[in-house]
């Protein structure tokens, strides 16, 4: 379905950080087969590059840029881009996130700081300056990708990771109900134990579960879950869709929880790490 046709979206983080499918681009390539024009924001230029050359493969329209997103100047940058190419927006998607492992008294002050700075003052930045173009546009969804550490305990100590996204909801639920009579929708999407590149590349989370063996890190998580398997990026993008699409148009301010049903009883037993 062409859920977005004629909309602009921008999927900040819309590159893979290594082979196979993260949620940012899974999510630009979801957008783009619903008819949107999408512009695939990224620090790694070329993994934009990668992600939009995709969507235009398939025929689909996008373009790809690089950015700070901790910058002002580079987020004000993406926004003056999208003005110039289209003269709207529609939907922005903050898919942009990093952890570093550690309780609060190993965690040094400069991961706290470039932790919280990633994943929470990305999003003010690029919600400020999306604003004026999604009011321009009569109204529009932004969709904040969170995680369920910020609803409860993983069982790994992910301190500074779990308070930016606990931090990033509470974002959503006032910027909801602030930007309402605008009729720009605000929500987040919780992501559960996913399988994405991400994942595999953070050696400290690999140690944790599984002494660095990512195969067995694999099987631990899927135990973890209800469902007996983990989602992936594509769970995370039709999530994302739905609350960027007509279908949740009376729907703002609410977390939506993909995660096979982990949150309802995790961590608990042998399974838990």
């Amino acid at each position: 379905m062409r859920l977005l046709e004629d909309k602009v979206a921008v999927v900040m983080g819309a590159g893979s950080i290594a082979a196979g499918w993260g949620n940012g681009k899974a999510t630009a390539v979801t957008f783009a087969r619903a008819g949107a024009a999408v512009v695939c924001v990224d620090v790694n230029l070329e993994a934009a590059e990668e992600t939009a050359a995709i969507v235009t493969g398939e025929g689909g329209r996008a373009i790809a840029m690089r950015a700070d997103v901790t910058s002002s100047d580079d987020v004000a940058a993406v926004f003056a881009v999208v003005a110039s190419e289209y003269g709207r927006l529609d939907v922005l998607d903050n898919n942009v996130g990093i952890g570093t492992l550690g309780g609060v008294v190993e965690t040094s002050r400069a991961d706290w700081d470039r932790v919280l700075a990633v994943n929470v003052k990305s999003a003010y930045l690029a919600m400020q300056a999306a604003l004026p173009l999604l009011r321009g546009a009569g109204g529009g969804s932004v969709v904040n990708i969170s995680s369920v550490t910020s609803l409860r305990h993983s069982g790994i100590p992910y301190i500074s990771y779990a308070a930016s996204k606990a931090a990033l909801n509470e974002l959503t639920r006032v910027s909801a109900a602030r930007y309402a009579r605008d009729r720009i929708r605000v929500n987040a999407v919780v992501p559960g134990l996913m399988k994405t590149p991400m994942i595999a590349a953070q050696a400290g989370v690999v140690d944790a579960y599984a002494s660095g063996d990512v195969d067995e890190m694999w099987r631990r998580r899927a135990r973890q879950v209800p469902m007996g398997r983990m989602g992936d990026a594509w769970d995370v993008a039709n999530a994302v869709l739905f609350l960027a699409g007509p279908e949740s148009c009376h729907v703002s301010g609410v977390e939506l929880v993909v995660d096979g049903g982990m949150t309802l009883c995790w961590p608990s037993g042998e399974d838990a790490v």
